[in-house]
């Protein structure tokens, strides 16, 4: 939803563009602004994402409202389109990184347009956003540091063959070996890889590689079974997940 303030001393002006809004889907109107005091005021406290603003504005134009926005560096801007009476002021406009230019009367298809631009202009902030999480974000584990019996180990992920909770610690189990580490299921869950490690139950995790077969006895209790043999309870709501990936 593009949450949206619209900022003109006319008051038919700004009906107008209320009505012409209407049958744009996913746009909300959060508040209307007559002069530049109130404009300025309304947008710190609202925050909108978009901001229709007349040039000519009581107090102040709609250069020197969005310079006084400009002062607040905790306030994300908002995108602006003009909309005005005036054409010298276009030049200017694009200058500031205006999305619009909007110039009276408008029509219900150049708003449209302009609406459609915000709706893109949107979708990339949305896009950039997910592409910075993700580079900022660390990869799933490769390794695992711990201390272990007097020891600093590095135990390639790869090795584990399976992990197990224990109260307020996790079980690695290795084709050796286990460790014991203070870690919560959960968090030892999203460091992993989803691909290759997956729960099965609420209490134990397997790393695929090692699973050879899921077998159900005739009283309906699953588990996973790995190649050394081992077997790992599975809960019934984990069962289909791990079916569906052993089949892909």
């Amino acid at each position: 939803m593009i949450q949206a303030i619209l900022a003109d001393d006319e008051v038919l002006a700004r009906q107008k563009l209320r009505q012409l809004l209407r049958v744009e889907t996913g746009v909300e109107i959060v508040g209307e602004c007559a002069t530049a005091l109130e404009t300025v005021e309304l947008t710190r406290a609202v925050r909108p994402d978009l901001l229709f603003l007349d040039i000519r504005m009581p107090g102040m134009d709609g250069f020197d409202i969005l310079g006084a926005l400009a002062q607040d560096e905790s306030l994300p801007m908002p995108s602006v389109i003009f909309t005005t009476a005036y054409d010298q002021y276009a030049l200017r406009a694009f200058e500031v990184h205006a999305l619009d230019y909007l110039l009276k009367p408008f029509t219900a298809e150049r708003l449209h347009a302009a609406i459609e631009r915000m709706r893109e202009h949107v979708a990339d902030r949305r896009a950039d956003a997910v592409r910075d999480r993700r580079a900022s974000s660390p990869g799933p584990s490769t390794r695992m540091v711990f201390k272990s019996r007097g020891r600093i180990l590095f135990l390639p992920v790869a090795e584990i063959r399976w992990i197990g909770a224990e109260e307020n610690y996790v079980r690695l189990c290795t084709g050796r070996e286990t460790h014991l580490l203070r870690e919560t299921m959960g968090h030892l869950e999203e460091r992993l890889d989803p691909q290759v490690f997956l729960r099965v139950h609420r209490s134990f995790m397997v790393n695929l590689n090692y699973v050879k077969e899921v077998r159900t006895d005739v009283e309906g209790d699953a588990a996973v079974i790995l190649n050394d043999g081992q077997r790992i309870a599975m809960s019934r709501s984990f069962r289909s997940k791990i079916l569906e990936r052993i089949h892909r």
